[in-house]
């Protein structure tokens, strides 16, 4: 897609959003690249910190860093809501006129942030990181992710870009809009590609984890898959229709294959050699339950998803954010 850009400066502000549960371990290695860092930003910074319910001592880190660097602030949440609305509450409490998606594993190196902000200059209002490699990582967590990025793009939008997570840089016109959509079941990859505004990548090799172990195992991929797959698009729903139109052919030729074998015995009086047996009856029965059952199970996702938004909650509940009264407020945290 060709895009009419419009140079800019760079913002007056940059708010670095990075969700936190359980990096404690991660902590003392990202202060020292996140200062590093901030001295050669052609721009002034704040680093909101989001404490997604770790239960280790990520937050009381990130309080006394907090303490220490006006630069920082907390929001920590009353519990673990999960990655995707952990980062909408730092886009919400974002004061920038860009922001920048980051996770706290070093994964993706802030570096990279300095390449954004000239895409950011050139007049982008979105800026991914694309993976061009992703070390430390088993053989078979790359093909999953190879996999599941590809499954997306038929899924959830024809321009989500491959192989790019959340980290990006959000300019404040796109971050309005995207902090327009309130629904719970949130994959903000295709909310950034389905509002549209001018994207480009830039390109990166991804390192492994400076410490402690990845935050989404196999499970948490498949669910994120699910969620991205019901939440923005029909294909499910038609899956099943397709589903149930082929096993109602398939039935549809075993019945006329045994009328035709009966036509033969009793018009043409030719020996019966079609005897369908139990095999036959439970394997219709099987195909018949089983399609069935799929498309009722994929029709509830829907419709437990309808359920939760009619409900009306807010997407996440703030314990505290780092200001007026904290360090009692801190105390009083149930650590487990």
């Amino acid at each position: 897609m060709h895009y009419y850009l419009v140079p800019r400066k760079n913002p007056k502000l940059l708010s670095i959003i990075i969700p936190c549960y359980n990096e404690e371990s991660s902590l003392p290695f990202l202060k020292e690249r996140l200062n590093s860092l901030i001295k050669i930003l052609p721009t002034k910074v704040e680093v909101i910190f989001v404490n997604d319910g770790s239960s280790d001592q990520t937050i009381f880190q990130l309080v006394s860093w907090a303490d220490r660097d006006p630069q920082i602030q907390v929001v920590s949440l009353s519990r673990n809501f999960g990655h995707q609305l952990a980062v909408t509450a730092g886009m919400d409490y974002a004061k920038g006129d860009a922001v920048v998606v980051m996770d706290a594993d070093l994964q993706d190196p802030p570096e990279v942030i300095l390449e954004m902000l000239t895409k950011y200059r050139e007049g982008y209002d979105v800026v991914y990181g694309q993976r061009l490699a992703r070390s430390g990582e088993s053989f078979f967590k790359k093909i999953t992710a190879w996999a599941f990025y590809r499954i997306m793009k038929i899924l959830v939008h024809k321009d989500l870009p491959l192989d790019s997570g959340d980290f990006r840089l959000i300019s404040r016109r796109c971050l309005n809009a995207l902090n327009g959509l309130r629904e719970n079941h949130r994959f903000l990859r295709g909310m950034n590609a389905w509002i549209g505004f001018p994207q480009t990548p830039v390109f990166y090799k991804r390192d492994p984890r400076v410490a402690g172990e990845t935050k989404y195992p196999l499970r948490k991929m498949l669910k994120l898959a699910m969620n991205a797959a019901v939440s923005f698009s029909p294909l499910p729903l038609r899956f099943s229709l397709a589903l149930g139109i082929i096993v109602a052919l398939m039935g549809f030729a075993v019945g006329a294959y045994a009328l035709f074998r009966a036509f033969q015995h009793f018009i043409l009086e030719m020996p019966i050699v079609y005897n369908p047996g139990w095999a036959t009856i439970v394997t219709l029965i099987c195909l018949i339950g089983g399609s069935i059952l799929i498309s009722i199970g994929i029709l509830g996702e829907y419709i437990a998803r309808i359920f939760e938004e009619s409900k009306g909650r807010p997407l996440y509940v703030v314990e505290f954010v780092k200001g007026n009264s904290v360090t009692e407020k801190v105390k009083n945290i149930r650590h487990e």
